[in-house]
């Protein structure tokens, strides 16, 4: 089993973990209002860091290369509210147009 996989398992599992605390700690009583927030955007958030660190992750040091130029216009066309299926398409072909002229 590769690092990344191993990786990729072991946060599946805290994100599960973290999100079944909750309920555990809390039982019947409702999430704090202004604690809620926070923990509805922690799926969000970890996923944007796994994709970052995905991206310009390689062992020990940061490389900047094409992905990176993919991963951003992958956010800026979900950040316009693209359709999904549109934003792997743009996010690719802007990493093979990065790969050709560079």
């Amino acid at each position: 089993m590769s690092a990344a996989t191993s990786v990729l398992i072991i946060m599946t599992i805290g994100t599960y973990a973290l999100k079944s605390a909750g309920p555990l700690v809390l039982g019947d009583r409702s999430m704090p209002v202004r604690i809620q927030p926070i923990v509805d955007l922690l799926p969000a958030a970890q996923l944007a860091a796994m994709a970052v660190v995905s991206t310009v992750g390689d062992g020990e040091q940061i490389t900047i290369d094409a992905r990176l130029v993919g991963l951003v216009v992958a956010g800026l066309a979900l950040w316009r509210r693209a359709p999904v299926v549109l934003v792997i398409v743009l996010a690719s072909a802007a990493t093979s147009l990065t790969r050709l002229v560079a």
